[in-house]
């Protein structure tokens, strides 16, 4: 008979959900999937001044991130790789001109990452030519091409998007009716759900969205949506960053209601900020086939050996030397505190939120207007009252069924644009997890000497020396980066790849230079003049090899003496094991062998 417990999620899971592991309660089920739409005109293969990439070039190169880490993150996502503008024609109908489907929507792999490496470069440009080439455009044959492959697709498919890799504003050179069929048939293709973004590169001239591709284009859904950005992207990094805005999954680790009061409830969805990097769990494989291994696992009778089906089996709790059996319905009623949600219990003033009491990573809040209508506009009201205020909202938070209650603080946090007006910080709420009273502890500090002002003073010159503006996507993580490179270098028949440099590492020569003799004079003011750190102290003097070394002898306290203890508040500065005897001497039956149990057996002993 098995733990109750063993059956349902505890706190830890509830950490590792939140921390974006487990997301659960989507909005749309299936496949994710992309359609890679790029224009092989001839100005897309013009490079740029000084030997930079051409657009086409450029292209490449984020497709062939994307197909990776796709490969590494969502292997289940379908992904199509079509050229419109081509000379030659390729498509599974035989119907479109002027349209190249070099890779049908289906699920990455290998080669594909491959062929796309081969129109990467110079020998990719002259490749691109001679396979496809360049000609006439018609962007309603090409929309009508990736518009197939999504109905032709037997995968049920989740969210569908179509990403335009062009630099021309007018692909059609000002032909009004081939304008209008294009517009025709994105309007079809959004209504069959289909999200149109345009990924709009630098030409000479610059590039103007209202002459054609505003039209062309989905507009955002709602607020959380990035819309059309006017600006045309000029590096290779503006267009990764833009892209992977695009691609990135956007699903709420929850979606909860949260109460304002009677009867007055706002849809919120919970979302993960960031989430740790590990590397996958490896996969079983047979042998034989090399396919992958299930395994499953079955529960039998230890004396007869027969097979227990789950409604046979029940869920036990040892309590007072004694079992107690319980039913599957019993344990989802203790477990069950109340409905999944968040509730409102009042506001307090910023500066009652103490940094401490951050004890796990945030999520973020934002409505959704979907689920109840009306949502968005009471957040915002809500939202901007509390950064006038300059307050934060208590509340009570179950996060889903069979979680366990916290008490979460919804921090204001204010949107932020650049100078380009693209959004850096999304307006919501950080949703701060509080401590409860049992996690606070009592600590007592080694009392060491204080640091004199000049001491200080000196440090506080190498600490400015060495500051840096911290920004996170400057460090990976060598050992998964390592990883994958093998991966990649093995899949891909690649040579072996070269060690990553590990940016965590601090740079020696470059702080030795910063600091210059700082370091020596804060030596020189904390340490003493024949101070050598390469000197190890003595080893203590071990006990005599005839016998062992004599025990301490115990420490007896008197009831007088612990009355003292306990008035001047003195208890918390003893070891444990004198806690100990003064319980066994005084003949006092402790619950457990904390120090704080400990202290408090002897409190309630001697106020008796």
């Amino acid at each position: 008979m098995a733990e109750w417990n063993a059956y349902f999620r505890n706190e830890d899971d509830d950490e590792a959900q939140e921390e974006g592991e487990q997301p659960q309660d989507f909005k749309v089920t299936g496949r994710d999937c992309i359609v890679f739409l790029v224009d092989a005109s001839k100005e897309m293969f013009i490079k740029g001044e000084d030997g930079a990439p051409s657009n086409f070039d450029m292209t490449m190169q984020v497709v062939r991130s994307v197909y990776t880490t796709k490969i590494i993150n969502s292997p289940g996502d379908l992904v199509a790789l079509v050229f419109y503008g081509t000379k030659q024609s390729q498509d599974p109908t035989n119907s479109f001109k002027h349209v190249y489907v070099y890779h049908n929507l289906s699920e990455l792999g290998a080669k594909r990452v491959q062929q796309v490496d081969a129109l990467r470069g110079d020998k990719g440009a002259l490749l691109a030519a001679e396979t496809m080439g360049s000609d006439e455009t018609s962007l309603c044959d090409a929309l009508w091409c990736c518009a197939n492959l999504y109905r032709d697709c037997k995968q049920r498919l989740g969210s569908k998007r179509l990403l335009i890799f062009t630099c021309r504003d007018q692909p059609h050179g000002g032909d009004a009716a081939k304008d209008r069929q294009a517009r025709t048939q994105a309007s079809d293709l959004r209504e069959t759900g289909v999200i149109i973004e345009l990924m709009h590169l630098m030409k000479g001239g610059g590039f103007d969205v209202s002459l054609f591709f505003r039209d062309i284009v989905s507009p955002p859904d709602d607020e959380s949506e990035l819309g059309l950005q006017t600006e045309p992207c000029e590096k290779l990094e503006d267009l990764q960053k833009r892209v992977r805005a695009r691609v990135q999954k956007k699903r709420a680790m929850a979606r909860l209601n949260l109460c304002l009061g009677e009867g007055v409830n706002v849809a919120v969805g919970m979302y993960t900020v960031a989430v740790t990097a590990r590397k996958p769990a490896p996969i079983r494989l047979y042998r034989e086939s090399n396919e992958s291994v299930r395994s499953k696992t079955r529960t039998f009778h230890t004396q007869t050996g027969s097979l227990l089906l789950p409604s046979e089996i029940k869920k036990a709790q040892v309590y007072g030397n004694k079992q107690i059996v319980m039913e599957k319905d019993e344990v989802d009623a203790i477990k069950k505190f109340d409905d999944p949600g968040l509730f409102l219990i009042g506001f307090k003033p910023m500066e009652k939120l103490k940094l401490h009491h951050h004890i796990r990573p945030a999520v973020f809040l934002y409505p959704e207007e979907g689920e109840v209508k009306g949502s968005s506009c009471l957040f915002s009201a809500l939202l901007t009252k509390c950064m006038e205020k300059n307050v934060f909202a208590l509340c009570r938070c179950i996060s889903h069924r069979n979680f366990p209650p916290r008490f979460v603080a919804l921090v204001p946090q204010k949107e932020e644009l650049d100078e380009r007006k693209v959004q850096t910080t999304p307006p919501g709420f950080n949703v701060i997890y509080l401590p409860y009273a049992d996690d606070f502890r009592n600590l007592d500090p080694p009392q060491t000497p204080c640091a004199s002002a000049e001491q200080v003073n000196k440090m506080r010159e190498i600490v400015q020396k060495v500051r840096f503006k911290y920004r996170s996507e400057a460090f990976e993580n060598p050992v998964i980066q390592q990883h994958y490179r093998n991966l990649e270098a093995l899949a891909l028949d690649m040579m072996a790849p070269d060690d990553i440099e590990d940016l965590i590492m601090p740079k020696v020569d470059q702080i030795d230079g910063r600091l210059g003799p700082l370091v020596q004079d804060f030596k020189d003011l904390v340490y003493p003049a024949d101070y050598n750190p390469d000197i190890k102290p003595s080893a203590k003097r071990k006990a005599d090899s005839g016998g062992t070394a004599e025990k301490k002898p115990k420490v007896e306290l008197s009831e007088d003496d612990l009355r003292i203890h306990i008035q001047n508040g003195t208890l918390g500065k003893m070891t444990v094991p004198l806690l100990k005897e003064a319980c066994k001497q005084f003949k006092i039956r402790t619950t457990g062998t904390k120090k704080q149990e400990l202290i408090d057996a002897l409190i309630n002993q001697m106020s008796t």
